[in-house]
C-alpha cells in the first residue's frame, strides 16, 4: 500500500526533538539559526520573526549543506542547531528531517509553527512595504 503524507509526517516527526516556541526563542538568543520557510506572501501577510532568516523549501539544503557552494556563511559545519519554523508546524517537520537526513543532526522544527509563535505573544515584525 502506498504511503501518505501522513505517513511521512509522522516518520519525520519521530526522528525529531521538536521545540516549542519558547524553547526555540531561547535557543535564537543563543545562537542557534530560526529558518522561516514560510513563502513570502505568509510573511507578507502575518510578519516577520526578529533574527528569523528566510529560505525558500526549494533551495534549504542547498542553504545549509556546510559542503554547497550555495550554503549560507551560518551554514558553518552538521552541529549547526536549525530550527525550523513554517506557518503552522506541518511543512517544516518534513524539512527538519530532510536536513538530518543530510547530516545537519541537531536540525528540528517548532511545534504550532510562527502561528504557535504569534499565539505565545513573542516577537513579531511586520514586513515593510
Amino acid at each position: 500500500m502506498p504511503r501518505t503524507v501522513d505517513d511521512l509526517l509522522r516518520e519525520a516527526r519521530a526522528l525529531l526533538d521538536r521545540v516549542t516556541p519558547e524553547q526555540a526563542s531561547a535557543e535564537l538568543e543563543d545562537g542557534a539559526l530560526l529558518i522561516d520557510v514560510r513563502t513570502d506572501a505568509q510573511r507578507a501577510t502575518h510578519g516577520v520573526i526578529p533574527g528569523a532568516i528566510a529560505i525558500g523549501l526549494n533551495v534549504l539544503e542547498w542553504r545549509l549543506d556546510p559542503a554547497s557552494e550555495w550554503r549560507i556563511p551560518q551554514a558553518t559545519g552538521h552541529d549547526v542547531r536549525a530550527i525550523v519554523c513554517c506557518q503552522q508546524g506541518y511543512s517544516s517537520s518534513l524539512a527538519a528531517a530532510r536536513l538530518q537526513s543530510l547530516g545537519l543532526y541537531r536540525a528540528t522544527d517548532v511545534i504550532g509553527g510562527f502561528e504557535a509563535w504569534r499565539d505565545a505573544g513573542l516577537p513579531v515584525d511586520p514586513i515593510e512595504p
